[in-house]
């Protein structure tokens, strides 16, 4: 299957498209013009647009990573 232009996965295509998608049935106007009535429809005609933003979030360091990080800078000190 091909990937989306501008996504990494199709799965994160999938992600954006159903949180847009409950954004629309839940009362937020569409930004582009469009004869569909249906938010999934509506919410991938707007990705294909250019229309929706998304990032991904950075996700926060293990305690373990943050307790070796620590531990390596203390022996850097040392030396």
């Amino acid at each position: 299957m091909k990937l989306i232009e501008g996504f990494d996965s199709n799965y994160r295509y999938i992600l954006v498209a159903a949180r847009r998608a409950r954004q629309l049935q839940g009362g937020a106007p569409p930004v582009i013009e469009t004869i569909s009535r249906k938010p999934c429809r509506i919410a991938q005609d707007e990705i294909k647009a250019g229309k929706v933003k998304w990032i991904i979030p950075e996700l926060p360091k293990l305690a373990s990573e943050a307790a070796n990080a620590e531990i390596g800078k203390a022996f850097a000190e040392d030396a």
